[in-house]
């Protein structure tokens, strides 16, 4: 295992993480059980389709061939997941650049997405179970009369789209039967904001080069590591037993620019499987150094209702010396590794908890292992808080009145 944590800052003793070693160990058991509604996510990278990932990278050979541009069209787990893989992992030649979109509903974002449709030759591929998240049934319905202009005729533009819906009811499956959309299946029993390891997070990866077996790898290494039986657990009862003890806020403290959309995905899968029933810390995420200069000042002196969970790269993939002034001869690992030095010590003596979560090396088997091993944390728990991690019964509220309000 690559990742590590380490909560000796966090102020909580030995004999209060090992009291919900029990606890820990009940939780994983109904994970692993089968019996848990939306719990499919636990054992893909342990017993994957190999039918299933060969159409996957079949597909996006295809698409890497015939297109300039993958679309992806999707909202939360249907774009986050891929987004955050995108954005911090290296790429072979073959890839292609993937633009998302149904994921906001800004104007402008809109114009500028179809003007690169119109100049670029365009695969969408869309993303949902339904079809008929309001986000998404938006972007398609804008973005299927510009294909159909560029490529000339309904049944061409349709051999350019792509479905990643439900295996057999919704709006999105009906279409992909009467207009012969190529689609591959959301599983029913995985919920968006675990889907990274389907066909919704690995397409959109695999189309920009990222070797999503290696991926996969990461993820089933982390999944089959014995140390969920004592130290891979000790972050989820820390989670819990700072909130018990009164913070109410984690921020995710990211120490590379690249893990900044992983924080998006992130506020995500915390915020969704934790933030029911009065429970659960809120979380969100900065980018240190830069955010450092903005909200290090109410970090350090603001209220404190803080944890901080400090995401910490250990070995930067390439080496840059400073040649001059007066840090001449170290380089900017050095620079940054005494900053996060300087944020633990200024950020403890201000009272705040600290986590540190070690990545040995930002490559796609270990940022398979970290996907892994956050979703898990966080439905740890969201168990021994005692709230389901697998609902999200307080986002149809927004939904509810955006409808009526459209109406």
């Amino acid at each position: 295992m690559n990742i590590s944590a380490n909560i000796e800052k966090t102020g909580l003793t030995k004999e209060q993480i090992e009291a919900y070693r029990p606890a820990v160990s009940d939780a994983l058991d109904r994970l692993w059980s089968g019996n848990e509604p939306m719990t499919g996510w636990v054992t893909l990278p342990v017993n994957r389709n190999q039918e299933e990932l060969n159409t996957i990278q079949e597909i996006a050979d295809i698409i890497k061939d015939e297109a300039e541009l993958l679309v992806v069209i999707g909202i939360g787990g249907s774009y986050m997941g891929a987004k955050a893989a995108i954005e911090a992992l290296p790429k072979d030649a073959s890839g292609i650049e993937v633009r998302f979109l149904g994921n906001n509903l800004c104007t402008d974002y809109y114009w500028e997405t179809l003007q690169e449709i119109k100049e670029k030759n365009t695969i969408l591929c869309v993303i949902s179970k339904s079809g008929n998240t309001m986000e998404v049934r938006t972007a398609f319905e804008v973005v299927k009369p510009i294909m159909v202009e560029k490529y000339g005729s309904v049944a061409e533009a349709s051999k350019r789209i792509l479905a990643i819906t439900d295996e057999e009811t919704g709006t999105l499956r009906a279409e992909v039967s009467e207009y012969g959309y190529s689609s591959l299946v959301v599983p029913s029993d995985v919920g968006g904001r675990y889907s990274i390891g389907t066909p919704v997070g690995l397409l959109p990866m695999a189309v920009s080069g990222i070797d999503i077996i290696a991926f996969l790898d990461g993820a089933r290494e982390c999944a089959n590591d014995a140390g969920w039986d004592h130290d891979l657990a000790d972050y989820a009862i820390a989670r819990h037993l700072l909130e018990k003890e009164g913070k109410s806020v984690e921020v995710f403290g990211l120490c590379h620019s690249r893990l900044f959309y992983l924080g998006e995905w992130m506020k995500q899968l915390f915020g969704e499987s934790e933030g029911k029933e009065g429970k659960g810390l809120m979380p969100t995420s900065l980018t240190y150094s830069t955010d450092l200069h903005s909200m290090g000042q109410y970090l350090q002196e603001g209220r404190q209702i803080f944890t901080e969970t400090l995401m910490v790269v250990d070995e930067p993939s390439v080496s840059i010396e400073i040649p001059g002034g007066p840090q001449k001869g170290k380089t900017v690992a050095d620079i940054n590794n005494a900053m996060i030095g300087g944020v633990i010590s200024a950020h403890r003596q201000a009272g705040i908890p600290i986590t540190e979560l070690h990545i040995q090396k930002l490559d796609t088997r270990t940022f398979g292992q970290l996907i892994y091993y956050l979703e898990t944390t966080c439905a740890i728990t969201a168990m021994l808080n005692g709230v389901d991690p697998f609902n999200q019964p307080g986002v149809e509220a927004y939904k509810k009145e955006m409808h009526r309000l459209l109406d």
